[in-house]
């Protein structure tokens, strides 16, 4: 079975999940922080909801500046609402499952770097960008994300077996 193939199932789970996290956050809640060095749940979102969007980035090319020496730093698009939060997240998801469909054994095994400034931060084959830059990468802020919900009592959804807001399977 292609890497491809094996990833999709666990994908399509954890961006289902993800989907309803981000359809519980509440417009009026954007700017919300929970401490001065926290980022807003408007941020958080937006970060979650874009994350998919790093696949179709990392199969597009073998190495990002997020901090270019001499060009504009990477920013997250600034997201106003929910309808626009799901709307990126449900486009980002998209790109990401045909470009994963897409992606032969090669190229997940092709090495991709990261880097700031010109200076390089990582290096690792494509398929460890999807498991720990992407994927290990969202669950880890939806989960802070959730607990944004809970200080703001907004319900949390269930996501791998009950919340303590919605029961069973």
């Amino acid at each position: 079975m292609p890497i491809s193939q094996s990833f999709l199932p666990e994908f399509d789970q954890e961006m289902a999940n993800t989907r309803k996290t981000l359809e519980r956050v509440p417009d009026g809640k954007f700017g919300w922080k929970p401490h001065d060095k926290s980022g807003t749940m408007g941020w958080l979102a937006a970060h979650v909801a874009t994350l998919p969007g790093w696949i179709p980035i990392t199969f597009g090319q073998d190495s990002l500046d997020v901090n270019p020496p001499g060009g504009p730093s990477f920013q997250l698009p600034k997201i106003e609402n929910r309808a626009g939060l799901l709307a990126i997240f449900d486009k980002n998801v998209s790109e990401a499952r045909k470009t994963l469909v897409a992606a032969s054994d090669e190229q997940m095994m092709k090495p991709w770097t990261l880097l700031s400034g010109g200076n390089t931060i990582f290096t690792i084959p494509k398929v460890g960008v999807l498991r720990s830059f992407v994927l290990n990468h969202l669950i880890h802020h939806r989960a802070q994300l959730t607990v944004y919900l809970r200080l703001n009592d907004v319900p949390v959804p269930a996501l791998y077996g009950p919340s303590a807001d919605e029961g069973g399977f």
